[in-house]
């Protein structure tokens, strides 16, 4: 980090020039107040007062190695000196580079890499791609999904941001599994994962499966929730994927590059998906880098036929060069079985405590450095502390509580995500959740169920 020094006049002139001039993504431009950052140094940002936040949300769950690692900043720097850009028809090296190790990372049957801005034109991408291969229109998703803000990514997306959005066609959802709020009357997770593997089924079946192109899934459900697949889940998908001839694509655009404690969540199961949606912690968001990672099967398919997408700045050599430092950080310094560790050891059972201490915290679910805590106001109905897709006085009041305290948290409905850096410390997971304790007190008020 440069040096910095505190500078609140400065701090009002970045907050009027954003008011003026900026238009916010998912926003009523007129209700909200951006705070002003100044700079950051691994897991805690600064504002222009000075005062210091501990970031548990990692900003939109991106930066997986913290702010300003010094080894990236220089890789990004070195490659400003050596190509700024250039276009995708010519190679680069930074391109391929980044290339050879996100393939690297992969399944044995992935072999090549297309490389996107972000990860809605990565989903985006995967779905011509399985739709081309297949021959076929449908892509089924969950209804409890985020895939990005494009045209099929955004009608793929199973929360509400679709429902203004929905002007591309072909597109079906489904109840993946989510044993605390089941929708298959289940009482464990084997009958969760049996059900909602029957349920799928069935919607294959109904649709059509000489229709259907591919079942797009986030690996480990994000925004929606963090919801982890029970175990046999994700070999059910690869089985009726293969029965059908459908197209599996893992949307691994959070869930990818270390966040759960494997290169990619998939990695959890048995099986392989045919293409690999990332982003965010590829480069831990330093620069704009997105990407599907492909099997040989679907390649091939295009050896002798023109794959109809591209993009001006596909495999940017800026973007990838942070990439490869990233991806060379995380291994050397050994960043993805920190997370691991972390979640295990230190996030996991102190969150599981605050459950003890928390009335308003129903279920606390998670791996790696991916957890979330699905809040409500009474444990035996299970109702939320805030509605499906609307927040709350008592979601609004945590919020502020957290930020008060110094802690920058992630929420989404009636749920506190708590996805630090996967180098977070133990220190550091231990001070944001006794911060998060603090601020949880102020919301048990809440609660009106039995105790």
């Amino acid at each position: 980090m440069t040096e910095f020094t505190p500078n609140p006049e400065r701090g009002k002139e970045v907050f009027n020039l954003d008011r003026n001039y900026v238009f916010h993504s998912w926003s009523a431009q007129a209700q909200i107040s951006p705070l002003p950052v100044a700079t950051g140094k691994g897991s805690y940002f600064w504002d222009f007062d000075g005062k210091k936040y501990l970031d548990f949300s990692c900003q939109l769950v991106f930066t997986n190695i913290g702010f300003q690692h010094p080894k990236v900043v220089s890789a990004i720097k070195q490659q400003a000196d050596l190509l700024t850009t250039i276009a995708p028809q010519v190679a680069n090296e930074a391109r391929g580079e980044a290339a050879k190790r996100i393939v690297g990372l992969a399944g044995k049957e992935h072999v090549k890499v297309f490389f996107t801005n972000g990860g809605a034109d990565g989903n985006e991408n995967a779905i011509r791609m399985a739709r081309l291969f297949t021959g076929r229109h449908k892509v089924l998703s969950f209804y409890r999904s985020y895939h990005g803000n494009t045209s099929a990514a955004i009608a793929a997306t199973g929360d509400p941001r679709r429902w203004p959005n929905e002007f591309a066609h072909g597109h079906v959802h489904f109840f993946g599994p989510y044993l605390y709020r089941t929708a298959f009357w289940a009482t464990n997770e084997a009958e969760e994962c049996k059900r909602a593997l029957e349920h799928l089924e069935n919607t294959i079946i109904f649709e059509g499966p000489n229709t259907i192109a591919a079942i797009l899934l986030e690996t480990v459900v994000g925004t929606a929730g963090v919801l982890i697949p029970p175990k046999g889940y994700l070999e059910g998908v690869r089985a009726l994927c293969d029965k059908y001839g459908i197209v599996w694509i893992a949307d691994e655009v959070m869930s990818g590059f270390g966040r759960t404690g494997k290169w990619f969540a998939y990695q959890h199961s048995s099986v392989e998906p045919d293409l690999i949606v990332f982003a965010k912690g590829v480069n831990s968001g330093y620069v704009p880098l997105g990407g599907v990672v492909i099997s040989k099967k679907i390649s091939d398919t295009f050896n002798d036929r023109v794959f109809p997408g591209g993009l001006t700045y596909s495999g940017h050599p800026l973007a990838c060069a942070a990439a490869v430092a990233t991806i060379d950080v995380m291994k050397e310094e050994k960043i993805v079985e920190n997370a691991e560790k972390i979640g295990a050891e230190v996030i996991g059972p102190a969150l599981r405590e605050l459950a003890n201490r928390h009335p308003v915290i129903g279920e606390v679910r998670g791996i790696g450095v991916f957890w979330a805590l699905d809040l409500v106001t009474d444990r035996n109905t299970r109702a939320p502390l805030a509605p499906y897709a609307s927040t709350s006085p008592a979601m609004n009041e945590l919020v502020s509580e957290c930020k008060k305290l110094g802690l920058m948290p992630m929420t989404n409905f009636n749920r506190l995500h708590v996805v630090p850096p996967c180098n977070v410390t133990e220190a550091e997971a231990r001070e944001g959740i006794a911060l998060l304790d603090k601020a949880l007190s102020v919301v048990d008020k809440y609660y009106t169920g039995a105790r």
